[in-house]
């Protein structure tokens, strides 16, 4: 999908536009990400202008994305809505972020090949056509008979939309449903992903999870930049608003500052998961109709960035794709996290690297430890992942060296601006006759007074005899 829009238009705008594009009315679960020239991903403000939280030159490259993946996804009101969240479910499971048993992961694949090609016919359907399909960023033969297995014998007979049905609720038993991992290290620098979910807070390492918390828990972790960081804060304020709270209008502005160091304000904008679910129920409309089509490998869906499959054709006949492109370009962010959702024979497969900060998949293919941006999702090779040692540039040493620099005058800018308020404060209560409550307050305390008696007033005496002094000096000069 290909759109023009004014300079000044806002998120909300293109939003909208896309929400109508494809007869969408459930719309507070979605979002519109992008990725900025470092690979650094994002999602769209809506209340903030497009151009201006762009960092790159237009044309502007974006894709439609479950922000806020819906607690029972079965209970959404209408079949548009539960299919976008299919198709994003089935995005994270190629992708490796949905993690889960063999078991799991065969009953999973069965029910998309059940939902793309429909009942098994032996004349269409040769043997190893299972493999045709790469449900996962990799999977072993037998696993691959395990899936045609199910196809062949349980899912018969069943609908696209009912195997769709079925992917859901399998997927929202498990750990890992609605994860959106970000990279980081814990306390003694062992890689790590973070993520929320509509149930809490997911710690994901060594491809298992190792904690899920409550809001009020606290742990400490390193993101790999502080734009990584800063995502994350804003990941983490929207998904405490949206998960959490009753009504929208409880929201508040959240700051990052400290003491010392300016940080950001945000403000979720949003409605909330009760208002959504409030809303949703007063639908009354008849279901937009959605034409089926499925022909297309599960693979060839994840060419470049593409959010939805073949079955995307929409009652007025337009090609309702999902993958919100503003720009003839293929999307390739490197977003592919998490090496495989299958843990055979009790084996761990090692977390993919991460290079200048953003989460990738490593081939053995790449001798160099660089990636180059239309290969970041082009489809995950089936040969094992190795960890892969990325040399730090020059040029990454100066913006460190910057960033040093710039934090030293922050830290001084700041106390010096601290220094000067209090001096400021200091002649308001001892020089001034300002008759304010809180001044008035504060000079009544005994220990102000001894402050002034025995310390203020002898420095002052000490200031102005030297002043005295030097001019004298002056005038005798």
């Amino acid at each position: 999908m290909c759109s023009v829009f004014q300079r000044d238009a806002k998120g909300q705008y293109l939003f909208d536009l896309i929400c109508h594009h494809l007869n969408l009315l459930e719309k507070d679960y979605f979002g519109i990400r992008y990725v900025d020239p470092d690979k650094q991903r994002h999602w769209l403000e809506f209340s903030k202008s497009i151009a201006k939280q762009m960092k790159s030159q237009p044309p502007f490259t974006m894709c439609l994305r479950v922000k806020f993946y819906p607690p029972d996804p079965v209970s959404l009101k209408e079949e548009i809505t539960r299919y976008l969240v299919f198709l994003q479910v089935k995005r994270d499971l190629y992708h490796g972020r949905l993690l889960c048993k063999t078991s799991d992961a065969a009953l999973l694949a069965a029910y998309i090949l059940q939902a793309e090609i429909g009942d098994y016919d032996p004349g269409k359907h040769p043997e190893g056509y299972s493999s045709k399909f790469q449900f996962f960023p990799k999977h072993s033969e037998k696993l691959e008979r395990r899936i045609a297995e199910i196809h062949k014998t349980e899912l018969i007979g069943q609908t696209p939309e009912t195997s769709e049905l079925n992917f859901l609720q399998k997927a929202q038993t498990l750990e890992t449903y609605g994860v959106d991992p970000h990279p980081c290290k814990d306390v003694s620098r062992n890689p790590a992903f973070l993520a929320f979910t509509p149930f809490g807070f997911t710690v994901l390492q060594g491809n298992r999870r190792i904690h899920f918390l409550t809001w009020k828990i606290i742990l400490t972790y390193f993101a790999p930049t502080p734009e990584a960081c800063k995502h994350l804060w804003k990941c983490g304020v929207e998904n405490q608003a949206f998960y959490k709270l009753e009504k929208s209008s409880q929201v508040r502005t959240v700051s990052s500052s400290n003491l010392f160091f300016k940080g950001s304000r945000f403000r979720y904008s949003g409605k909330v998961a009760k208002e959504v679910m409030e809303q949703s129920a007063k639908i009354k409309r008849d279901p937009p109709e959605i034409h089926s089509a499925h022909s297309t490998p599960v693979h060839s869906v994840s060419h470049g960035d593409s959010f939805m499959s073949s079955r995307g054709q929409m009652d007025d006949g337009s090609e309702a794709s999902v993958s919100a492109v503003i720009s003839d370009e293929t999307y390739s962010p490197s977003d592919s996290v998490l090496p495989t959702p299958v843990a055979e024979h009790g084996m761990e497969m090692p977390l993919a690297r991460h290079l200048n900060g953003a989460p990738c998949s490593i081939d053995e293919e790449k001798e160099s430890g660089s990636m180059r941006e239309g290969q970041a999702e082009s489809g995950p090779s089936r040969r094992a992942l190795r960890k892969v040692r990325s040399k730090p540039s020059p040029s990454s040493d100066v913006e460190e060296l910057n960033k040093f620099i710039l934090s030293v005058l922050r830290l001084f800018l700041v106390t010096i601006g601290l220094l000067f308020a209090l001096l400021l404060l200091l002649i308001m209560l001892t020089e001034s006759d300002l008759d304010i409550a809180f001044l008035r307050d504060i000079r009544k305390t005994p220990e102000f007074q001894q402050f002034h008696f025995e310390y203020f007033c002898p420095l002052r005496q000490w200031f102005a005899c030297k002043l005295r002094w030097m001019g004298g000096f002056l005038v005798s000069k």
